[in-house]
């Protein structure tokens, strides 16, 4: 006989099947039927692996969701000289994922961000934690790139916040048009912000 843990993969199916749901249709928007539909995944797997159920699940598929965003960054990071560029194709990233699902799938964290309710403790605080972890993650990269670590934290919270409110206005436009302008004028002003590699210093005086 066959247990749940002989089922290959099944764990990361269910969160890749949350994560795509989330994204189409946020967290009120689906049924538990709909993630083991999704994932193949046979009935009373969900509970064995995520005993908490939906809301533990969904917390797994925004860990994972942040995991894979900071993956690619960190990818990208080692291909590019220039982390403007590297911020470029990671933003790009999100803008192809957009317009290949015909502008369905759109951010997991904004998309629960915003049907999230104060009784949604365990949600909320998986939802700041993943904010809070793509902020830590770009401030890092802006302040290596010459930004001031103030600034960094600073520029990195509009970039977030910014991104993620064109995605909401691509998904509903059925344009790409928003996240275009959105990550030309965030990588503009990035690029205003870094430090030139090799700061001239000034001459030390020579006068007697």
């Amino acid at each position: 006989m066959t247990s749940i843990d002989d089922v290959p993969g099944t764990r990361d199916r269910l969160i890749a099947a949350m994560s795509d749901l989330l994204q189409r249709r946020g967290l009120h928007g689906i049924g538990l039927s709909d993630v083991l539909a999704q994932a193949h995944a046979p009935k009373g797997v969900l509970y064995h692996h995520f005993p908490g159920g939906k809301v533990e699940l969904a917390v797994a598929a925004i860990q994972a969701a942040v995991a894979y965003m900071k993956a690619r960054l960190d990818r990208l990071q080692a291909t590019h000289d220039d982390p403007v560029q590297a911020l470029r194709a990671w933003l790009d990233h999100a803008q192809k994922q957009l317009e290949q699902s015909d502008f369905e799938r759109g951010s997991p964290l904004a998309t629960v961000a915003l049907e999230s309710t104060a009784a949604d403790h365990v949600l909320r605080q998986a939802l700041a934690q993943a904010f809070g972890d793509i902020r830590e993650l770009l401030t890092g990269l802006l302040s290596q790139a010459g930004v001031m670590p103030v600034r960094a934290a600073q520029l990195a919270t509009l970039m977030v916040g910014a991104y993620e409110g064109a995605l909401i206005q691509s998904r509903v436009a059925g344009s790409a048009q928003p996240v275009r302008d959105i990550a030309d004028v965030l990588l503009e002003w990035v690029r205003c912000e870094m430090k030139p590699k090799t700061d001239q210093q000034e001459p030390e005086s020579t006068h007697p």
